[in-house]
Formats: C-alpha cells, sequence, structure tokens
C-alpha cells in the first residue's frame, strides 16, 4: 500500500503563492458576470455622456477652451472605475459575511497584509478594466486625447486602489448589505458628484470652490483628467500626494480591521 507524505511548506516572508491565488479567484469573481462588472458600466456611462451632451444642450459648451464632451468624458470615466472597484471589494466581503464561508478567505496561511492586498487589487483591476474598456469606446463619440499617459495611468490605478481599499473596509464594518449601501449612497456617490465631475471648480464661488478641494475625488478626477486634456484645476503634486496619502491610510486600516478580526470572527 502507497503510503502519501505530507511535508510542511513554507512560503517565505510573504505567501506570493497564496496572494496570486486569492486574487485570481477575486478576478474571476466578476469575470464570470462580465455582462454586468464590465459591459453595464459601460451602458450606463455613455447614458450620462448622452443627457449632459444632448438632453442638457452640453455639446454646444466648451469648459477654459475644451469642449464640454472633451472635459466630461475623463469624468464619467473615473467615476464608473472608482465605483465598480468599491462595489467589487465590499460585495465579495459582505456576500461572504452573509454566506457563512468568509471562513475559507480567513483559515488560508495568509496573513492580514496578504488579504489585505490580493482584495484590494482585485477590486483595483475591476475599475482600471473598467477604465480600459470605456476610454476607446468614449472616443467613438468625444475627442478624447490623451495627452499625459503617466497621469492618466497613475490616477487612474490610484483612484481604483483607493475606491477599493474603501470598499474591502465597507465590507469589513457592513453585517448586511443595508450597510454597504448605505456606504454607496451617503459616502461614495455624494463626493463622486461633488468633486467636479460634471462641471469645473473654478466656476464655483470661493466658499464652494475651498470645500471642493477637501473632496479626495476631486483630485482623483482632476489629475486623471489631466492626462487627457493638459488642464488641472489644482497642482497634480498635491493632487498625487492626496492619493497616495489616503490609499496608504486606508490600506493600513484594513490590515489592521483584519488582523484583529473585527467583525469577521466570531
Amino acid at each position: 500500500m502507497a503510503t502519501t507524505i505530507y511535508r510542511e511548506r513554507h512560503f517565505g516572508p510573504v505567501n506570493w503563492l497564496g496572494v496570486w491565488t486569492l486574487y485570481l479567484k477575486e478576478i474571476r469573481r466578476f469575470l464570470k458576470v462580465y455582462t454586468q462588472t464590465l459591459l453595464a458600466p459601460m451602458a450606463t456611462t455613455l447614458l450620462y455622456l448622452v443627457v449632459f451632451l444632448l438632453a442638457l444642450g452640453g455639446a454646444s459648451r466648451d469648459v477654459g477652451g475644451v469642449p464640454y464632451g472633451t472635459f466630461l468624458a475623463p469624468g464619467l470615466i473615473m467615476m464608473a472605475m472608482t465605483q465598480h472597484a468599491f462595489a467589487n471589494t465590499s460585495s465579495s466581503i459582505v456576500i461572504a459575511k452573509v454566506q457563512g464561508n468568509i471562513v475559507d478567505i480567513l483559515m488560508p496561511p495568509l496573513s492580514a497584509g496578504e488579504l489585505t492586498l490580493a482584495i484590494a487589487l482585485g477590486g483595483a483591476t475591476r475599475g482600471v478594466l473598467v477604465g480600459a474598456i470605456l476610454v476607446p469606446v468614449m472616443a467613438l463619440f468625444v475627442s478624447l486625447p490623451i495627452e499625459h499617459w503617466a497621469a492618466m495611468l497613475y490616477f487612474g490605478f490610484a483612484a481604483s486602489l483607493m475606491l477599493s481599499a474603501l470598499g474591502l473596509l465597507g465590507g469589513i464594518w457592513s453585517e448586511k448589505f443595508d450597510h454597504i449601501a448605505a456606504v454607496t449612497n451617503f459616502v461614495v456617490v455624494p463626493l463622486s458628484f461633488l468633486s467636479g465631475t460634471f462641471y469645473s471648480v473654478d466656476r464655483l464661488p470661493p466658499t464652494w470652490r475651498l470645500l471642493a478641494h477637501f473632496d479626495p475625488f476631486f483630485y482623483m478626477i482632476d489629475g486623471f483628467r489631466y492626462g487627457f486634456i493638459d488642464h488641472a484645476d489644482s497642482s497634480l503634486l498635491l493632487g498625487a500626494v492626496v492619493v497616495a496619502g489616503l490609499n496608504a491610510a486606508l490600506l493600513a486600516l484594513c490590515w489592521r480591521l483584519i488582523a484583529i478580526g473585527y467583525k469577521l470572527k466570531a
């Protein structure tokens, strides 16, 4: 009779195999329903474009010498990217908690940092893929030149990662879908709409313009839009630092909550 010999597996300082496996799980989870996770954002974003350009007369306007469609498109793309990055991680955690299979994530030999990294990157990947689909599609309807690839790629990925981390944080805190819906409706959507997605903050009254600069979404959209139209309403360096700092803070908080098992372990 053959004897099976089990050996202890050593992963080194970081369990890269486990991180990669969990990351692929997150990717395959949303790719299985790509019509909902990748194609639906395209339809919704194009609907926004049609409404603001045609129904509201935006096709005849410009912002700072830039056609309104060219100004609007990057903001709409960023809004879709970030909202779906948030939805990916938040739904992943909440579904696992509601169905009782969160243990499948917590039991493998993965540290809190490795879990945070894999899940957050999974959500960021969905955001980036949404953007990769929307950019060429939007270019069919409006002029959408890319003036600065580095700015577009940095702010696109950093914003997706930020909302993915926020979604992970919201998923950890939430006990049911109503809770995560509250975060979406009272945090993500208002900050998206008040960030200059549909307008230039330079046209706001001084008080509202100042308040807009306290909205982190403003820096994400402003930097991302700069990559297309070569114009920013604020300092790009400040925006890059704000986004990087918030990413670090959110990921650190997620790591800490997973490490102590906050609302994850019975």
